[in-house]
Protein backbone atom coordinates (compact mmCIF):
# COMPACT_ATOMS: atom_id res chain seq x y z
CA UNK A 1 0.00 0.00 0.00
CA UNK A 2 1.13 3.43 -0.92
CA UNK A 3 1.29 6.26 1.88
CA UNK A 4 1.07 9.49 2.07
CA UNK A 5 2.56 11.32 5.36
CA UNK A 6 3.19 14.48 5.34
CA UNK A 7 3.75 16.68 8.56
CA UNK A 8 1.27 19.04 9.74
CA UNK A 9 2.92 22.47 9.28
CA UNK A 10 1.10 25.89 9.31
CA UNK A 11 -1.43 26.35 6.39
CA UNK A 12 0.18 28.81 4.18
CA UNK A 13 -2.57 32.20 3.92
CA UNK A 14 -4.45 31.38 0.47
CA UNK A 15 -5.76 34.35 -1.08
CA UNK A 16 -8.06 33.33 -4.76
CA UNK A 17 -9.82 35.56 -7.02
CA UNK A 18 -10.63 34.33 -10.47
CA UNK A 19 -13.48 36.37 -11.58
CA UNK A 20 -11.67 40.10 -12.35
CA UNK A 21 -7.76 38.07 -11.70
CA UNK A 22 -6.94 40.80 -9.66
CA UNK A 23 -6.45 40.59 -5.97
CA UNK A 24 -5.51 44.24 -4.00
CA UNK A 25 -5.42 44.72 -0.23
CA UNK A 26 -4.53 47.48 1.94
CA UNK A 27 -2.99 48.26 4.85
CA UNK A 28 -5.09 47.81 7.72
CA UNK A 29 -6.61 51.24 8.83
CA UNK A 30 -10.07 51.98 10.65
CA UNK A 31 -10.74 48.78 11.30
CA UNK A 32 -8.21 47.96 13.65
CA UNK A 33 -6.46 44.95 12.05
CA UNK A 34 -2.87 45.82 12.74
CA UNK A 35 -1.43 45.64 15.70
CA UNK A 36 -1.96 42.65 17.35
CA UNK A 37 -1.47 43.62 20.75
CA UNK A 38 -4.53 45.46 20.84
CA UNK A 39 -7.68 45.28 22.92
CA UNK A 40 -9.82 46.67 20.41
CA UNK A 41 -11.10 44.50 17.82
CA UNK A 42 -9.41 43.36 14.99
CA UNK A 43 -11.66 44.02 11.51
CA UNK A 44 -10.62 42.89 8.05
CA UNK A 45 -12.93 45.30 5.45
CA UNK A 46 -13.34 44.08 2.06
CA UNK A 47 -15.23 44.85 -0.91
CA UNK A 48 -16.01 41.65 -3.29
CA UNK A 49 -17.71 41.44 -6.39
CA UNK A 50 -18.74 37.20 -4.67
CA UNK A 51 -22.31 36.96 -4.08
CA UNK A 52 -23.91 34.29 -2.50
CA UNK A 53 -26.53 31.75 -4.44
CA UNK A 54 -26.73 29.76 -1.54
CA UNK A 55 -25.56 29.06 1.72
CA UNK A 56 -26.24 25.17 1.84
CA UNK A 57 -22.51 23.81 1.28
CA UNK A 58 -23.61 20.81 -0.30
CA UNK A 59 -25.50 22.36 -2.88
CA UNK A 60 -23.05 25.18 -3.83
CA UNK A 61 -21.36 25.61 -6.67
CA UNK A 62 -21.09 29.32 -7.36
CA UNK A 63 -19.12 32.65 -6.08
CA UNK A 64 -20.22 31.72 -2.58
CA UNK A 65 -17.02 29.55 -2.56
CA UNK A 66 -15.46 33.14 -1.85
CA UNK A 67 -16.68 32.62 1.89
CA UNK A 68 -17.19 28.99 2.13
CA UNK A 69 -13.89 28.22 2.71
CA UNK A 70 -13.56 30.05 5.90
CA UNK A 71 -16.17 28.28 7.21
CA UNK A 72 -16.43 24.75 6.12
CA UNK A 73 -12.82 22.63 5.44
CA UNK A 74 -11.93 19.56 3.32
CA UNK A 75 -9.81 16.63 4.54
CA UNK A 76 -7.26 17.71 1.98
CA UNK A 77 -5.93 21.33 1.12
CA UNK A 78 -4.18 21.18 -2.28
CA UNK A 79 -1.17 23.07 -2.74
CA UNK A 80 -0.01 25.90 -5.39
CA UNK A 81 2.50 24.91 -7.49
CA UNK A 82 5.90 24.82 -6.27
CA UNK A 83 5.10 23.76 -2.76
CA UNK A 84 7.30 21.88 -1.43
CA UNK A 85 4.33 19.47 -0.55
CA UNK A 86 1.45 18.29 -3.11
CA UNK A 87 -1.27 18.94 0.07
CA UNK A 88 -1.95 20.24 3.63
CA UNK A 89 -3.67 18.23 6.13
CA UNK A 90 -6.89 19.46 6.82
CA UNK A 91 -9.89 17.50 8.57
CA UNK A 92 -7.85 14.51 7.30
CA UNK A 93 -4.01 13.98 9.30
CA UNK A 94 -2.60 10.97 6.93
CA UNK A 95 -4.24 8.98 3.93
CA UNK A 96 -3.17 6.42 1.88
CA UNK A 97 -4.20 4.92 -1.47
CA UNK A 98 -4.00 1.63 -2.34
CA UNK A 99 -2.03 -0.16 -5.61
CA UNK A 100 -4.66 0.18 -8.15
CA UNK A 101 -5.98 3.77 -6.89
CA UNK A 102 -9.54 2.20 -5.76
CA UNK A 103 -9.25 2.42 -2.11
CA UNK A 104 -8.53 5.64 -0.12
CA UNK A 105 -8.75 5.50 3.61
CA UNK A 106 -8.41 8.98 5.57
CA UNK A 107 -7.02 9.23 9.19
CA UNK A 108 -8.86 11.78 10.72
CA UNK A 109 -7.72 14.35 12.83
CA UNK A 110 -8.48 13.83 16.54
CA UNK A 111 -9.80 16.91 17.71
CA UNK A 112 -11.11 18.51 15.01
CA UNK A 113 -15.07 19.48 15.92
CA UNK A 114 -17.63 21.98 13.99
CA UNK A 115 -18.84 24.74 15.65
CA UNK A 116 -21.60 23.09 17.42
CA UNK A 117 -19.03 21.41 19.53
CA UNK A 118 -19.93 18.07 17.70
CA UNK A 119 -16.40 16.22 16.78
CA UNK A 120 -15.91 16.09 13.11
CA UNK A 121 -15.77 11.88 12.61
CA UNK A 122 -15.80 9.85 9.94
CA UNK A 123 -19.48 9.44 10.47
CA UNK A 124 -19.79 13.19 9.68
CA UNK A 125 -17.56 12.66 6.43
CA UNK A 126 -19.17 9.61 5.54
CA UNK A 127 -22.82 12.17 5.19
CA UNK A 128 -21.36 14.77 3.64
CA UNK A 129 -19.34 12.95 0.68
CA UNK A 130 -22.51 10.96 0.08
CA UNK A 131 -25.28 14.00 0.23
CA UNK A 132 -22.69 15.84 -2.25
CA UNK A 133 -22.53 12.58 -5.09
CA UNK A 134 -26.66 12.34 -4.35
CA UNK A 135 -27.58 16.24 -4.42
CA UNK A 136 -24.38 18.56 -4.42
CA UNK A 137 -23.70 21.42 -6.73
CA UNK A 138 -20.51 19.55 -8.14
CA UNK A 139 -22.24 15.96 -7.59
CA UNK A 140 -20.37 14.70 -10.72
CA UNK A 141 -17.12 14.82 -9.33
CA UNK A 142 -17.57 11.91 -7.03
CA UNK A 143 -18.66 9.68 -10.07
CA UNK A 144 -16.19 7.39 -8.92
CA UNK A 145 -17.34 6.75 -5.11
CA UNK A 146 -19.07 3.41 -4.76
CA UNK A 147 -19.25 2.85 -1.25
CA UNK A 148 -17.72 4.43 2.07
CA UNK A 149 -16.30 2.36 5.14
CA UNK A 150 -16.24 3.89 8.57
CA UNK A 151 -14.03 1.22 10.77
CA UNK A 152 -13.68 3.67 13.17
CA UNK A 153 -14.46 7.24 13.73
CA UNK A 154 -11.29 8.65 12.57
CA UNK A 155 -11.26 6.27 9.83
CA UNK A 156 -12.61 6.73 6.48
CA UNK A 157 -12.42 4.58 3.86
CA UNK A 158 -13.63 5.86 -0.25
CA UNK A 159 -14.08 2.76 -2.21
CA UNK A 160 -13.94 3.52 -6.26
CA UNK A 161 -15.26 1.88 -8.76
CA UNK A 162 -12.20 2.69 -10.86
CA UNK A 163 -8.75 4.20 -10.09
CA UNK A 164 -9.60 8.06 -9.44
CA UNK A 165 -7.67 10.63 -7.68
CA UNK A 166 -9.84 10.74 -4.40
CA UNK A 167 -6.94 13.05 -2.98
CA UNK A 168 -7.15 15.66 -5.67
CA UNK A 169 -11.59 15.04 -5.43
CA UNK A 170 -11.31 15.28 -1.58
CA UNK A 171 -9.06 18.96 -2.18
CA UNK A 172 -11.66 20.63 -4.40
CA UNK A 173 -13.44 23.56 -4.27
CA UNK A 174 -16.70 22.42 -4.76
CA UNK A 175 -18.37 19.58 -3.56
CA UNK A 176 -16.03 18.40 -0.82
CA UNK A 177 -16.86 20.47 2.29
CA UNK A 178 -17.56 18.42 5.63
CA UNK A 179 -20.58 19.54 7.36
CA UNK A 180 -22.28 18.72 10.58
CA UNK A 181 -24.43 15.80 10.07
CA UNK A 182 -27.63 16.94 12.04
CA UNK A 183 -27.63 20.14 9.54
CA UNK A 184 -27.02 17.69 6.37
CA UNK A 185 -30.58 15.95 7.59
CA UNK A 186 -32.39 19.53 8.42
CA UNK A 187 -30.85 20.64 5.14
CA UNK A 188 -32.50 17.39 2.95
CA UNK A 189 -36.01 17.55 4.39
CA UNK A 190 -35.96 21.85 3.99
CA UNK A 191 -33.71 23.32 0.95
CA UNK A 192 -33.96 26.71 2.18
CA UNK A 193 -32.46 25.58 6.12
CA UNK A 194 -29.19 27.11 5.46
CA UNK A 195 -30.47 30.34 3.25
CA UNK A 196 -30.76 32.55 6.36
CA UNK A 197 -26.98 32.35 7.17
CA UNK A 198 -26.78 29.64 9.06
CA UNK A 199 -23.68 27.46 8.68
CA UNK A 200 -22.10 23.84 10.22
CA UNK A 201 -18.70 24.29 9.56
CA UNK A 202 -15.43 23.55 11.19
CA UNK A 203 -13.50 26.14 9.92
CA UNK A 204 -12.07 28.97 11.34
CA UNK A 205 -15.06 31.70 10.98
CA UNK A 206 -18.90 31.67 11.35
CA UNK A 207 -21.50 33.24 9.56
CA UNK A 208 -22.19 36.29 12.01
CA UNK A 209 -24.74 38.49 9.72
CA UNK A 210 -25.72 38.25 6.04
CA UNK A 211 -27.43 40.90 4.07
CA UNK A 212 -28.95 39.74 0.65
CA UNK A 213 -26.98 41.38 -2.32
CA UNK A 214 -24.88 43.87 0.37
CA UNK A 215 -23.02 42.65 3.04
CA UNK A 216 -21.76 39.45 5.12
CA UNK A 217 -19.85 39.53 7.84
CA UNK A 218 -17.53 36.83 9.18
CA UNK A 219 -16.59 35.71 13.00
CA UNK A 220 -13.87 33.97 14.38
CA UNK A 221 -15.10 31.05 15.69
CA UNK A 222 -14.53 30.55 19.38
CA UNK A 223 -12.84 27.14 20.54
CA UNK A 224 -11.61 26.83 16.59
CA UNK A 225 -10.14 23.52 17.19
CA UNK A 226 -6.39 23.99 14.54
CA UNK A 227 -4.62 26.03 16.88
CA UNK A 228 -2.03 26.65 13.92
CA UNK A 229 -4.62 28.18 11.85
CA UNK A 230 -6.39 30.86 14.12
CA UNK A 231 -7.40 33.85 12.73
CA UNK A 232 -5.87 37.61 13.29
CA UNK A 233 -8.70 38.78 12.45
CA UNK A 234 -12.06 38.14 14.65
CA UNK A 235 -14.45 40.21 12.07
CA UNK A 236 -13.93 39.62 8.16
CA UNK A 237 -16.82 42.76 6.73
CA UNK A 238 -16.95 41.84 3.47
CA UNK A 239 -19.39 44.80 1.02
CA UNK A 240 -20.50 43.07 -1.80
CA UNK A 241 -19.28 45.23 -4.67
CA UNK A 242 -20.24 44.01 -7.91
CA UNK A 243 -18.62 47.05 -9.73
CA UNK A 244 -14.69 47.14 -9.78
CA UNK A 245 -14.19 51.10 -9.83
CA UNK A 246 -16.42 51.30 -6.82
CA UNK A 247 -13.91 48.86 -5.47
CA UNK A 248 -11.26 50.28 -6.10
CA UNK A 249 -12.03 54.04 -4.87
CA UNK A 250 -13.41 51.71 -1.55
CA UNK A 251 -9.87 50.28 -1.40
CA UNK A 252 -7.75 53.25 -2.37
CA UNK A 253 -9.65 55.79 -0.02
CA UNK A 254 -9.35 53.62 2.95
CA UNK A 255 -12.81 52.30 3.38
CA UNK A 256 -12.30 48.87 3.13
CA UNK A 257 -8.64 46.94 3.58
CA UNK A 258 -8.84 44.49 1.22
CA UNK A 259 -10.88 44.44 -2.68
CA UNK A 260 -10.99 41.75 -4.83
CA UNK A 261 -12.08 43.17 -8.26
CA UNK A 262 -9.96 46.03 -9.09
CA UNK A 263 -9.77 46.46 -12.79
CA UNK A 264 -6.96 45.05 -14.21
CA UNK A 265 -5.37 47.74 -16.31
CA UNK A 266 -5.72 49.48 -13.27
CA UNK A 267 -3.60 47.29 -10.80
CA UNK A 268 0.08 48.87 -10.82
CA UNK A 269 -1.62 52.20 -10.56
CA UNK A 270 -3.52 51.22 -7.93
CA UNK A 271 0.13 49.31 -6.06
CA UNK A 272 1.48 52.43 -7.04
CA UNK A 273 -0.77 54.76 -4.88
CA UNK A 274 -0.91 53.06 -1.70
CA UNK A 275 2.56 51.78 -1.67
CA UNK A 276 2.40 48.25 -2.10
CA UNK A 277 4.04 45.41 -4.69
CA UNK A 278 2.13 43.80 -7.57
CA UNK A 279 2.59 40.01 -7.50
CA UNK A 280 1.26 37.39 -10.04
CA UNK A 281 0.84 33.59 -10.07
CA UNK A 282 -0.89 30.95 -11.72
CA UNK A 283 -4.46 30.68 -12.09
CA UNK A 284 -6.92 27.83 -13.37
CA UNK A 285 -8.45 30.28 -16.60
CA UNK A 286 -7.46 29.14 -19.66
CA UNK A 287 -8.22 30.87 -22.98
CA UNK A 288 -8.99 28.44 -25.67
CA UNK A 289 -10.46 28.44 -28.95
CA UNK A 290 -12.27 25.65 -31.45
CA UNK A 291 -12.29 25.92 -35.22
CA UNK A 292 -15.51 23.91 -36.41
CA UNK A 293 -14.02 20.71 -37.73
CA UNK A 294 -17.47 19.64 -39.84
CA UNK A 295 -17.34 22.68 -42.00
CA UNK A 296 -14.56 22.74 -44.84
CA UNK A 297 -11.71 23.72 -45.28
CA UNK A 298 -11.68 23.83 -41.32
CA UNK A 299 -11.85 19.76 -41.57
CA UNK A 300 -8.03 19.66 -43.08
CA UNK A 301 -5.63 19.77 -40.37
CA UNK A 302 -3.49 21.64 -42.56
CA UNK A 303 -5.47 24.61 -42.24
CA UNK A 304 -6.00 24.68 -38.81
CA UNK A 305 -2.62 24.37 -38.27
CA UNK A 306 -1.95 27.20 -40.26
CA UNK A 307 -4.66 29.44 -38.50
CA UNK A 308 -2.74 28.59 -35.47
CA UNK A 309 0.10 30.12 -36.80
CA UNK A 310 -1.56 33.51 -37.77
CA UNK A 311 -2.44 34.23 -34.18
CA UNK A 312 -0.31 37.02 -32.60
CA UNK A 313 -0.38 35.06 -29.20
CA UNK A 314 1.77 38.04 -27.51
CA UNK A 315 -0.53 40.93 -29.09
CA UNK A 316 -3.54 38.78 -27.39
CA UNK A 317 -1.77 38.99 -24.20
CA UNK A 318 -0.91 42.73 -23.89
CA UNK A 319 -3.84 43.85 -25.26
CA UNK A 320 -6.43 41.19 -23.57
CA UNK A 321 -4.77 40.41 -20.27
CA UNK A 322 -2.97 43.64 -19.55
CA UNK A 323 0.32 41.27 -20.05
CA UNK A 324 -0.98 39.44 -17.05
CA UNK A 325 -0.74 35.85 -18.63
CA UNK A 326 1.61 33.29 -20.49
CA UNK A 327 0.71 31.59 -23.74
CA UNK A 328 -1.07 28.63 -22.97
CA UNK A 329 0.38 24.83 -23.69
CA UNK A 330 -2.68 22.62 -24.78
CA UNK A 331 -6.11 23.23 -22.68
CA UNK A 332 -4.58 22.83 -19.50
CA UNK A 333 -3.67 25.82 -17.48
CA UNK A 334 -0.45 26.17 -15.49
CA UNK A 335 -0.07 24.77 -12.61
CA UNK A 336 -3.09 22.67 -12.96
CA UNK A 337 -2.21 18.90 -12.93
CA UNK A 338 -1.22 18.03 -15.99
CA UNK A 339 -0.13 20.90 -17.75
CA UNK A 340 3.41 20.57 -18.92
CA UNK A 341 5.90 23.14 -20.44
CA UNK A 342 6.98 19.98 -22.88
CA UNK A 343 3.40 20.42 -24.59
CA UNK A 344 4.37 21.94 -27.92
CA UNK A 345 3.03 25.80 -28.76
CA UNK A 346 2.61 27.41 -32.20
CA UNK A 347 4.35 30.82 -32.73
CA UNK A 348 3.37 34.09 -34.90
CA UNK A 349 4.53 33.21 -38.20
CA UNK A 350 2.90 34.62 -41.00
CA UNK A 351 5.22 32.82 -43.72
CA UNK A 352 3.96 29.51 -42.14
CA UNK A 353 0.59 30.32 -42.33
CA UNK A 354 0.56 31.26 -45.76
CA UNK A 355 2.93 28.30 -46.84
CA UNK A 356 0.59 25.85 -45.14
CA UNK A 357 -2.88 27.30 -47.11
CA UNK A 358 -0.81 27.40 -50.31
CA UNK A 359 -0.16 23.47 -49.85
CA UNK A 360 -3.69 23.11 -48.39
CA UNK A 361 -5.04 24.88 -51.75
CA UNK A 362 -6.75 27.51 -50.15
CA UNK A 363 -6.07 31.22 -52.24
CA UNK A 364 -7.28 34.31 -50.76
CA UNK A 365 -11.06 35.17 -50.36
CA UNK A 366 -11.32 32.79 -47.23
CA UNK A 367 -14.41 34.03 -45.12
CA UNK A 368 -14.53 32.84 -41.20
CA UNK A 369 -17.00 33.53 -39.20
CA UNK A 370 -15.90 34.07 -34.63
CA UNK A 371 -18.01 33.89 -31.48
CA UNK A 372 -16.60 34.91 -28.31
CA UNK A 373 -18.41 35.87 -25.00
CA UNK A 374 -19.60 39.94 -25.01
CA UNK A 375 -19.61 39.31 -21.11
CA UNK A 376 -15.87 39.15 -20.97
CA UNK A 377 -13.77 42.19 -21.82
CA UNK A 378 -10.52 40.40 -22.26
CA UNK A 379 -12.47 38.72 -25.36
CA UNK A 380 -13.79 41.96 -26.31
CA UNK A 381 -10.22 43.29 -26.53
CA UNK A 382 -8.22 41.05 -28.27
CA UNK A 383 -11.19 39.38 -30.56
CA UNK A 384 -9.96 42.02 -33.09
CA UNK A 385 -6.46 41.35 -32.88
CA UNK A 386 -6.86 38.05 -34.65
CA UNK A 387 -9.40 39.12 -37.83
CA UNK A 388 -6.43 41.97 -38.35
CA UNK A 389 -3.90 39.23 -38.47
CA UNK A 390 -5.82 37.00 -40.45
CA UNK A 391 -6.18 39.43 -43.34
CA UNK A 392 -2.34 39.21 -43.81
CA UNK A 393 -3.23 35.84 -44.89
CA UNK A 394 -6.22 36.44 -47.20
CA UNK A 395 -8.77 35.41 -44.15
CA UNK A 396 -11.33 37.37 -43.80
CA UNK A 397 -12.78 37.23 -40.23
CA UNK A 398 -16.27 38.13 -39.08
CA UNK A 399 -16.29 38.95 -35.42
CA UNK A 400 -19.39 38.57 -33.72
CA UNK A 401 -20.04 38.93 -29.55
CA UNK A 402 -22.89 37.32 -28.08
CA UNK A 403 -23.68 36.84 -24.55
CA UNK A 404 -22.97 33.82 -23.19
CA UNK A 405 -26.22 31.75 -23.32
CA UNK A 406 -26.83 32.60 -26.86
CA UNK A 407 -23.12 32.24 -28.10
CA UNK A 408 -23.45 28.20 -26.29
CA UNK A 409 -26.95 27.58 -27.59
CA UNK A 410 -25.81 28.52 -31.55
CA UNK A 411 -23.02 26.37 -31.15
CA UNK A 412 -25.09 23.45 -29.79
CA UNK A 413 -27.99 23.32 -32.04
CA UNK A 414 -27.02 22.96 -35.49
CA UNK A 415 -23.08 22.46 -35.29
CA UNK A 416 -23.18 22.10 -39.06
CA UNK A 417 -24.07 25.50 -39.42
CA UNK A 418 -22.61 26.75 -36.52
CA UNK A 419 -19.76 29.52 -36.24
CA UNK A 420 -16.39 28.47 -37.66
CA UNK A 421 -14.43 29.88 -34.34
CA UNK A 422 -15.71 29.58 -31.19
CA UNK A 423 -13.24 32.31 -28.09
CA UNK A 424 -14.03 30.80 -24.35
CA UNK A 425 -12.88 31.05 -20.91
CA UNK A 426 -12.74 27.72 -19.58
CA UNK A 427 -10.99 26.46 -15.70
CA UNK A 428 -11.26 22.39 -14.28
CA UNK A 429 -13.90 22.31 -11.37
CA UNK A 430 -11.34 20.84 -9.49
CA UNK A 431 -7.61 20.37 -9.74
CA UNK A 432 -7.18 18.01 -12.27
CA UNK A 433 -7.29 19.30 -16.12
CA UNK A 434 -6.97 15.78 -17.41
CA UNK A 435 -10.41 14.17 -16.74
CA UNK A 436 -11.92 18.12 -16.97
CA UNK A 437 -10.38 20.29 -19.94
CA UNK A 438 -9.01 17.47 -21.64
CA UNK A 439 -11.98 15.46 -21.88
CA UNK A 440 -14.59 17.73 -22.25
CA UNK A 441 -13.26 20.16 -24.27
CA UNK A 442 -12.02 17.73 -26.83
CA UNK A 443 -13.42 14.34 -26.01
CA UNK A 444 -15.13 12.87 -29.15
CA UNK A 445 -18.62 14.41 -30.00
CA UNK A 446 -20.46 11.37 -31.32
CA UNK A 447 -22.08 13.45 -33.89
CA UNK A 448 -25.90 12.88 -32.63
CA UNK A 449 -26.63 14.53 -28.93
CA UNK A 450 -25.95 17.99 -28.89
CA UNK A 451 -22.04 18.66 -27.78
CA UNK A 452 -21.88 19.95 -24.09
CA UNK A 453 -18.54 21.64 -24.29
CA UNK A 454 -16.66 20.09 -27.59
CA UNK A 455 -17.41 22.66 -29.56
CA UNK A 456 -15.07 21.67 -32.22
CA UNK A 457 -17.05 18.58 -33.02
CA UNK A 458 -13.68 17.01 -33.40
CA UNK A 459 -13.62 13.07 -33.44
CA UNK A 460 -10.34 11.87 -32.67
CA UNK A 461 -10.43 7.86 -31.45
CA UNK A 462 -6.30 7.86 -30.86
CA UNK A 463 -7.25 11.17 -28.85
CA UNK A 464 -10.45 9.62 -26.92
CA UNK A 465 -7.50 6.21 -26.19
CA UNK A 466 -4.99 8.07 -24.47
CA UNK A 467 -7.55 9.89 -22.01
CA UNK A 468 -9.25 6.25 -21.47
CA UNK A 469 -5.35 5.33 -20.32
CA UNK A 470 -4.82 7.78 -18.50
CA UNK A 471 -7.76 8.71 -16.19
CA UNK A 472 -7.20 5.77 -14.03
CA UNK A 473 -3.33 6.14 -13.45
CA UNK A 474 -3.97 9.30 -12.10
CA UNK A 475 -5.77 7.39 -9.41
CA UNK A 476 -2.64 4.59 -9.36
CA UNK A 477 0.33 6.13 -11.31
CA UNK A 478 0.68 10.00 -11.64
CA UNK A 479 3.65 10.20 -13.69
CA UNK A 480 2.06 7.50 -16.11
CA UNK A 481 -0.49 9.56 -16.45
CA UNK A 482 0.82 12.61 -16.81
CA UNK A 483 3.28 10.78 -19.92
CA UNK A 484 0.00 9.67 -21.17
CA UNK A 485 -2.17 13.11 -21.09
CA UNK A 486 0.84 14.48 -22.99
CA UNK A 487 0.48 12.47 -25.69
CA UNK A 488 -2.73 13.48 -25.70
CA UNK A 489 -2.20 17.42 -25.92
CA UNK A 490 0.89 16.69 -28.15
CA UNK A 491 -1.73 15.45 -30.62
CA UNK A 492 -4.07 18.20 -30.01
CA UNK A 493 -1.57 20.44 -30.66
CA UNK A 494 -0.75 18.55 -34.12
CA UNK A 495 -4.11 18.24 -35.30
CA UNK A 496 -5.39 21.77 -33.90
CA UNK A 497 -9.08 21.03 -33.45
CA UNK A 498 -8.79 24.51 -31.08
CA UNK A 499 -6.10 27.39 -30.76
CA UNK A 500 -4.42 27.54 -27.35
CA UNK A 501 -4.33 31.20 -26.57
CA UNK A 502 -3.57 32.03 -23.28
CA UNK A 503 -3.20 30.83 -19.21
CA UNK A 504 -4.32 34.28 -17.22
CA UNK A 505 -2.41 35.22 -14.38
CA UNK A 506 -3.82 35.87 -10.93
CA UNK A 507 -2.72 39.00 -9.69
CA UNK A 508 -1.98 40.27 -5.70
CA UNK A 509 -1.38 43.77 -4.62
CA UNK A 510 0.32 43.05 -1.27
CA UNK A 511 0.89 46.07 1.09
CA UNK A 512 3.95 46.50 2.72
CA UNK A 513 2.41 45.90 6.25
CA UNK A 514 0.42 42.15 5.32
CA UNK A 515 2.26 39.02 5.36
CA UNK A 516 0.35 37.60 2.01
CA UNK A 517 1.45 34.02 0.82
CA UNK A 518 1.35 33.40 -2.89
CA UNK A 519 -2.28 32.96 -4.52
CA UNK A 520 -3.27 29.30 -4.71
CA UNK A 521 -4.94 28.14 -8.20
CA UNK A 522 -6.26 25.30 -6.75
CA UNK A 523 -9.13 27.54 -5.20
CA UNK A 524 -9.87 30.33 -7.63
CA UNK A 525 -13.01 31.52 -6.04
CA UNK A 526 -12.27 31.10 -2.10
CA UNK A 527 -9.94 33.69 0.00
CA UNK A 528 -8.90 32.00 3.08
CA UNK A 529 -8.74 34.74 5.84
CA UNK A 530 -7.47 32.75 8.68
CA UNK A 531 -3.92 33.56 8.09
CA UNK A 532 -4.06 36.85 6.29
CA UNK A 533 -1.92 38.81 8.96
CA UNK A 534 0.26 42.40 9.66
CA UNK A 535 4.21 41.89 9.15
CA UNK A 536 5.37 41.39 12.96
Amino acid sequence: MKTTRPRLRRSAALIAFAAASALALSACTAGGGAGGNSDAPKVLSVASSASVTTWDPVRSFSTEAFYMGNVYETLLTKNPEGANEEFTPGLAKTWSVNEDGTAWTFELQEDATFHSGEPVDSAAVKASIEAAAEYGGASFIWAPLESIDTPDDKTVVLNLSYAAPADLIAAATYGAWIVEPSALEASKADETYFEEGIDAGSGPYTIDSYKPGSEVVLKAAEGYWNADNTPFYGTVSVQITPDAVTAQQMLTSGEVDLATNVPLENVQDVADQIGAEVRTGNSPNNFVGFFNTLRPPLDNPKVRQALSYAIPYEDIIEVGAYGYATQSHGPAPKGIFPYSEDVPQYTYDIEKAKQLLAEAGIADGLELNLTYSSENPNSTRFAPLIKDSFAKIGVNVNVKGMLWADQWAAARDNPAEAQDMFVVLYWPTYSDAGVDNLSALFGSWNGTDKPFFNLSYWNSPEYDALLAEAAPLTGSDREAAQAKYEEAMDLLVDQAPGFFLYDQQAVQIVPAGLEIAPYNENYPFTTFFASIKPKA
